[in-house]
């Protein structure tokens, strides 16, 4: 099969703005929690006199609002791609290629997972042990608060990459690639803001055929990257892709 030109690969499709939708959630409850939050205040109310709801209202009002604002933002961005506006290339992985690409992410995860999940144990196994060790009094409650923090931290390090492969798995196998935006299996990476952009694309033979991508982006912490394998199906010129995705700003 001859491989396919970028024109070529970029077919129809119809996409669901998912960061819309969940930006339209927040808003949803941005008002309800607004609502919550101005009640306690109002003595005709049955909710009048309760503080603390009000007090966790406006804070969940407060989250909702900047949530709302944030994926408002990502969800224009994501439109770009849908509609063609800012589109590179577009494809739809196939079963076979999906399974390889959540089976790859998971053992990532889990690798990743792992390793966190014994550095912090190991720290705090000191951290408590000395205080077990020197402490009169309360040894066997900080020991029943050693392995409760352990038995926590393992649910979460390995429960989490299991929640992600469903999610994944359930994903509709999309892959839009842009200038700044790439849409990948339900979730969105941009590299748009000041002081980031694409560091490295190249192709990738193992796990999978593909291209891996990096961006970088620097916040209050210096610089971070950040690497997305995507899988490319055989019929896709893998050269123009990557030539293409090099040359944005050309």
């Amino acid at each position: 099969m001859e491989p396919k030109t970028i024109q070529q690969i970029n077919q129809i499709f119809e996409l669901k703005n998912n960061q819309m939708t969940v930006s339209k959630r927040a808003w949803w409850i941005a008002g309800f929690s607004f609502v919550l939050c101005i009640l306690p205040f109002q003595s005709w109310s049955p909710l009048a006199g309760a503080w603390a709801l009000a007090f966790i209202s406006f804070f969940v009002f407060l989250v909702s609002v900047v949530i709302g604002f944030m994926l408002r933002s990502r969800g224009k961005k994501l439109q770009k791609l849908i509609s063609k506006e800012d589109l590179l290339a577009s494809w739809q992985m196939k079963d076979a290629q999906k399974k390889a690409f959540v089976s790859y992410l998971f053992e990532q995860e889990i690798g990743k997972n792992t390793l966190i999940l014994f550095i912090i144990s190991l720290f705090a196994i000191i951290i408590f042990g000395l205080f077990i060790l020197f402490i009169d009094d309360g040894k066997l409650f900080m020991f029943a608060v050693l392995i409760g923090l352990i038995v926590f931290l393992s649910a979460f390090a390995f429960g989490m990459p299991y929640y992600y492969r469903y999610k994944n798995n359930k994903g509709n196998g999309w892959i839009l690639l842009g200038k700044k935006y790439a849409y990948i299996n339900g979730y969105f990476h941009n590299w748009d803001f000041p002081l980031s952009g694409l560091r490295q694309v190249k192709e990738m033979k193992a796990p999978f055929r593909g291209i891996q991508m990096t961006y970088y982006y620097i916040d209050t912490t210096l610089k971070h990257h950040y690497t997305l394998n995507i899988p490319v199906p055989e019929e896709i010129d893998i050269d123009e892709l990557i030539y293409k995705l090099k040359n944005i700003d050309n």
